[in-house]
């Protein structure tokens, strides 16, 4: 594995016991510019875990509890009248951040929940006409509660899509679970391992690693598949392909290969094309599950050996 990447892990595993794949994941993501939404119960790590990347990465982060109340002006910024000036001042949302934590997303207006459209797809904002860019590197972490709906608003499927992959922490195991209890005495500080400029120049690796035309077939044949099933109502997008291409080289980057493998493809697909897709109404009847029918995609497809 790489170098850097170990000591990030290294450090968040002070905090996030036991969930090194959920990490290597969120790293994976992070490499390959997306944003993540972890969907899963109350108090299982999620904040934890942003807090813990951002003080291991030395990204600046700022945390909004999306509640009914919270408006797409907190997020994007706003301008207000300076009198002294006589002009008006742009003074920054939330948003203008290296990475943002946007808390229980689902149970915001969708009107906020728009807001973050823009700055995920393009990182930037446009106030009152004028547009405002995001710092560099730029993430969102979004989490929501797959659980009780009341005070819930639904992501529609245009911004579900926006995130690169979804995840779920779950429950620890026994032993990580003691380990959590014996952590809870102690008060280990999560240290800064690398800069900004250098996970900067670890992004440009990324985006630079070796793709083999057997592999870009590999990914459009799926994609295809996906839109050809009948189980399947909304197959996978070209953006949706384009994720798994950028995932698939974040892959290859935590595991020091310059080029991407088949396996690399294979660890990340569930993650990033499960949140993508809309079962049928017969797939539903039948109650098969997502995971069931990518797994059946895989079967299906030509996998080669590179």
């Amino acid at each position: 594995m790489n170098d850097q990447i170990l000591r990030i892990i290294k450090e968040i595993r002070k905090n996030i016991k036991g969930k090194d794949d959920i990490i290597q994941k969120v790293l994976c993501t992070m490499l390959a510019g997306g944003h993540v939404l972890l969907e899963d119960i109350p108090g299982v790590g999620k904040t934890t875990l942003a807090l813990a990347i951002s003080s291991a990465m030395s990204l600046e982060y700022r945390r909004v509890q999306f509640t009914p109340d919270v408006m797409p002006s907190d997020v994007t910024g706003f301008n207000m009248y300076n009198a002294q000036t006589q002009s008006f001042e742009y003074h920054e949302g939330a948003a203008i951040c290296n990475l943002l934590l946007a808390d229980e997303i689902n149970r915001t207006s969708p009107k906020t929940q728009s807001a973050l459209l823009e700055l995920m797809e393009e990182g930037k904002v446009t106030v009152d006409g004028q547009i405002h860019h995001v710092k560099n590197p730029f993430f969102v972490i979004a989490t929501q509660n797959p659980y009780g709906s009341a005070g819930t608003q639904k992501l529609p499927e245009s911004q579900m899509d926006r995130f690169m992959v979804r995840l779920s922490m779950g429950y620890p195991d026994h032993g990580s679970s003691v380990d959590i209890l014996r952590a809870d005495t102690t008060d280990e500080t999560v240290e800064q391992v690398i800069t900004r400029d250098e996970f900067l120049e670890m992004q440009n690796t990324v985006r630079n690693i070796h793709v083999d035309d057997a592999v870009y077939e590999m990914i459009v044949n799926y994609s295809e598949a996906s839109r050809q099933s009948d189980n399947i109502l909304m197959g996978i997008s070209p953006r949706g392909s384009k994720a798994i291409l950028r995932m698939a080289r974040a892959h290859a980057f935590i595991y020091n290969r310059n080029y991407v493998t088949v396996e690399d493809v294979l660890s990340i697909l569930t993650c990033t094309v499960a949140h993508r897709i809309v079962l049928s109404t017969k797939a539903k009847a039948k109650n098969i599950e997502v995971e069931q029918v990518l797994t059946e995609l895989t079967d299906q497809i030509h996998v080669p050996k590179i």
